[in-house]
């Protein structure tokens, strides 16, 4: 909009006349547009702290050789329609179980650009007694360096060392609320049973604490080789594949692509988490929908305003138009107005938005692995407020300034 010097003069002097207004004008701006920041950078920091406590665990994408859907009644499937069958007691058969030749499908995913990284894991049910305290868990099996990465499990390692995994081969790692159950403590012994009646006694050479309790009460981590030898399994043998990517929004469209490469059941993460990407969507659709309320509610403010300024100078509006302002010039001159404090409001707004983000991230919040409220800043958070400040008072400028352009001055002089 090319505003002539004459036009912004008079618009100008209608802002400085009557500051109170102006002011008012300005911070409900400011206010709709750090409010939107704020939202939308907590939102965001909640999502991505949730997403990334989940991931601590979880991979983008698992693989594992799936249990069949029925195997109590093949034979009827093989035989003719009108051949009578009558099946007593039917047994699941025996069917192949794990991945047993983990190495051709590991050097598969090496081969795929979009993957960060790939762990195998052999999982075991497991009893864990000390004394004649026993509890079920789970005993998994681990490539220590490639987990590490996965997941950064080390991190959570709150006594001993994660990488003393490799040196001993009766080295253990226990969830801490696994190792209070059993009222076991660094360097204690473990007995660790299988579901076939294998024994075998452990060392306990570190404490893991994620703070996720479906870990922490039920899971320990021993090196792969030897869970492998635990189970009396081949050096190729695994239970699952645990896969990520540089984009674990992706993970869809290459789970597809991996499951046509292989028999194995490819399976993302959101098909496992259905849940958490339901929360990531429902908070995110929250935050957009409270901060453009928000916006909108200044921008009726701004109107408002406008419309009283229009009302106030009705016979200024007049003269003006006796002298020889067209509409347009009207129309200028009240859209230079509402966009002067949109971009008022929309930069200080923006400077606001970024102090009121940064002092909710210094609030202490010990919960989990956090320690202050989580924020996540985004250059995209403070365009989009800008820009949608300065649609919302240039749209609540336009209608006053449009009626104002239709004033008959010959009827308001004449009153």
């Amino acid at each position: 909009m090319i505003v002539n010097k004459t036009n912004y003069k008079i618009a100008n002097a209608h802002l400085t006349s009557r500051l109170k207004q102006t002011l008012v004008a300005i911070l409900s701006v400011t206010f709709g547009i750090s409010m939107y920041i704020f939202m939308n950078s907590f939102m965001t920091g909640v999502n991505d702290t949730q997403t990334g406590l989940a991931f601590s665990t979880l991979a983008h994408i698992r693989i594992y050789n799936d249990i069949p859907k029925d195997n109590t009644n093949l034979f009827a499937r093989r035989v003719d329609e009108n051949t009578l069958v009558n099946i007593r007691n039917p047994k699941v058969i025996q069917y192949t179980e794990g991945i047993k030749n983990s190495d051709k499908i590991l050097n598969l995913l090496d081969s795929v650009p979009e993957i960060s990284g790939v762990t195998p894991q052999l999982n075991i049910n497991v009893f864990f007694r000390n004394g004649a305290t026993k509890v079920n868990g789970m005993l998994s099996g681990i490539d220590v360096v490639n987990e590490d990465q996965l997941f950064g499990t080390a991190q959570y390692v709150v006594e001993g060392d994660w990488m003393d995994l490799n040196r001993r081969s009766d080295g253990i790692l226990l969830g801490s609320g696994l190792a209070k159950k059993l009222s076991l403590h660094l360097n204690d012994n473990v007995v660790v049973t299988t579901e076939e009646g294998i024994t075998k006694n452990y060392k306990v050479i570190g404490i893991v604490e994620t703070t996720l309790a479906s870990v922490d009460n039920a899971k320990a981590y021993i090196r792969i080789g030897f869970a492998r030898q635990l189970i009396s399994k081949n050096m190729g043998y695994v239970t699952d594949i645990q896969v990520n990517l540089k984009d674990y929004n992706k993970t869809v469209e290459l789970s597809e692509r991996l499951g046509k490469m292989t028999s194995y059941k490819v399976e993302p993460w959101q098909e496992a988490n259905g849940q958490l990407e339901a929360a990531n969507k429902l908070r995110n659709i929250i935050a957009v929908a409270v901060s453009l309320t928000i916006l909108i509610v200044a921008g009726f403010g701004i109107y408002n305003i406008m419309n009283m300024t229009v009302n106030e100078k009705i016979r200024e509006i007049a003269i003006l138009k006796a002298m020889g302002f067209d509409g347009k010039d009207i129309i200028q001159i009240f859209l230079t107005q509402s966009v002067i404090i949109g971009i008022l409001g929309g930069v200080v707004g923006i400077i606001l938005g970024y102090l009121v983000s940064l002092l909710v991230n210094h609030i202490p919040f010990k919960i989990a692995s956090l320690e202050t409220l989580p924020i996540t800043y985004r250059t995209k958070d403070y365009i989009m407020a800008f820009v949608f400040g300065l649609i919302t008072t240039f749209i609540a400028g336009y209608i006053p300034s449009r009626k104002a352009s239709q004033v008959d001055p010959v009827e308001i002089i004449r009153g």
